[in-house]
């Protein structure tokens, strides 16, 4: 069982130490730290590029302490990633894949990991890697996204030399432009005006709904050794999901030559490609024959106003229009082998198990205990969790959980959850609240009749999601009796998909319910 608190990003180093502490670091050559060179060092020597060898990982090591190092970045950029580069984060469409949890929110503000919210990942990247000016664009139910992000960076970034600043831009009306967001392309083209305006070297575009680590500062110079106009993040991909992602065909010196967008049936056999090129073995390259694109990006300044207003000025994506015209035009696009863990958190089931990956053990998908890269999150003051004579097992809880007589097991318990005597929790990941409902509140509640917020006495619940301040009453068991896997009962509280309940936030489910 894993109990802590979130990180505060006015912990963080300043950019002064952060700049000398990777200074002091810096002691790989120029030419092994050219493209293709991933976050990892334990691969084989791509053909036509001269590596030099790198070290060992260190293995992680749960300890009582739960804590890792990941390695010390050994890059150097001149001049300073917090000076020269922008980070732009697109917040998505509606969500609608991930309905019913971006009902009442937009899809980086969805709750993850018992303590954070989903835009923590992207932004906490930023920071960790010496980008501290940072704008995310979005359009949809963006109240609580804007709140999240004021209380947790409003205060704590950069400082009066640096600008440092995480500010959210909401989709607007102008008379040169009175649509919506039309597309990730679309979204920074309209805002190109303000972006214009940073002196800054490139553009690091990001998504809010990725899970994953990633130090940028190598990413970046990775873009300027090349002298590329674009650099896209790649990942190695099996057969069964490339079919969701944009996959590309690259040249021995990591030039991007061919690109298509979801392909299906023939034409995604025909992107298939020997992935020792990126210093797989043998085993995994045939496991992962292609090679896909995360949707993340690095563009020189200059490249991203000549295709946004001039080459492409109709175009609406990145992925599928403005990458693949660019490399057609003759642009220098490369590419960026990232092959650590890395989740697309688009749907109702990745969602669901990238949170329960995080109480895998010895070693989880992916870890917040990390003292070199840590994840921030808004710091809420809370007490620590109190478990009273509670069986809890492979679980991971948030902070200022009540956890009275239960069983809770493979489970991640979110924030101010209050779960009664004698409930069980099985593979589920419950959000918790937003606010205490105090004993007063609780009284009058019981005496008309009403049912507090969280896990009600002796209830059961089996492979399911509980969105925030959930009432859940007395004796009620959510285990999908019928293994149903679709299932859309938004007027009873619930909705299932592929086989996962989920309770809508603030719904209420009457004791004795059985789902």
């Amino acid at each position: 069982m894993a109990m802590g608190a979130a990180t505060s990003p006015s912990k963080m180093l300043s950019p002064t130490q952060r700049a000398s502490t990777a200074a002091a670091s810096a002691s790989t050559s120029r030419e092994s730290l050219r493209l293709l060179r991933a976050p990892r060092g334990r691969r084989q020597r791509p053909r036509g590029l001269a590596l030099s060898p790198a070290p060992a990982r260190r293995p992680f090591v749960f300890s009582p302490r739960a804590v890792s190092d990941s390695k010390s970045s050994q890059t150097c950029l001149d001049p300073d990633a917090s000076t020269s580069v922008l980070g732009i984060i697109l917040g998505g469409g509606a969500g609608t894949r991930l309905y019913p949890l971006t009902k009442k929110r937009a899809k980086p503000a969805v709750p993850l990991g018992a303590n954070y919210r989903l835009i923590d990942i992207p932004v906490s990247n930023c920071l960790n890697s010496n980008i501290s000016k940072i704008y995310v664009l979005t359009q949809f139910n963006s109240a609580s996204l804007n709140r999240h992000l004021s209380r947790a960076y409003g205060s704590n970034i950069g400082g009066y030399k640096n600008e440092g600043f995480v500010e959210v831009l909401a989709a607007q009306q102008s008379p040169d432009n009175p649509n919506w967001f039309q597309g990730t392309a679309d979204a920074v083209r309209q805002y190109l005006w303000l972006f214009e305006e940073h002196n800054v070297m490139e553009y690091l575009i990001l998504a809010g709904d990725h899970l994953y680590r990633m130090d940028y500062e190598k990413f970046i110079q990775a873009h300027r050794e090349t002298d590329a106009d674009i650099t896209v993040a790649a990942l190695p991909m099996d057969e069964e999901r490339a079919t969701a992602f944009g996959l590309m065909k690259i040249d021995e010196e990591g030039r991007i030559v061919e690109f298509a967008e979801k392909p299906k049936g023939e034409q995604l056999k025909a992107m298939m490609v020997d992935t020792t090129i990126l210093g797989l073995d043998d085993v995994r390259a045939k496991e992962m024959p292609y090679i896909a694109s995360m949707g993340i990006y690095v563009i020189s300044k200059h490249v991203m106003l000549q295709l946004l207003r001039d080459q492409f000025p109709g175009a609406n994506d990145f992925g599928s229009e403005v990458i693949p015209g660019a490399t057609s035009t003759g642009m220098r696009v490369q590419a960026y082998l990232y092959d650590g863990y890395w989740e697309d958190i688009g749907t109702i089931e990745a969602f669901y198990n990238a949170n329960l990956g995080i109480t895998k053990k010895p070693i989880p998908d992916f870890s917040f205990y990390d003292r070199s890269a840590p994840i921030y999150t808004q710091p809420r003051h809370l007490p620590p969790s109190k478990v009273l004579d509670a069986d809890v097992t492979d679980s991971v809880i948030g902070e200022g959980c009540v956890i009275k007589n239960c069983k809770i097991h493979h489970s991640v318990v979110g924030l101010r959850s209050c779960i009664s005597e004698g409930a069980i929790i099985e593979d589920t990941l419950l959000m918790g609240a937003d606010y205490y409902e105090t004993e007063a509140d609780k009284k009058l509640l019981a005496e008309k009749g009403g049912i507090p917020i969280g896990i009600g006495k002796n209830s059961h619940i089996r492979r399911a999601i509980i969105d925030k301040n959930a009432r859940i009453g007395d004796n009620v068991k959510i285990i999908n009796v019928d293994n149903v896997q679709e299932a859309a009962r938004e007027t009873d509280g619930y909705f299932i998909k592929s086989g996962i309940v989920t309770v809508i936030k603030d719904a209420l489910l009457p004791s004795g319910t059985v789902i």
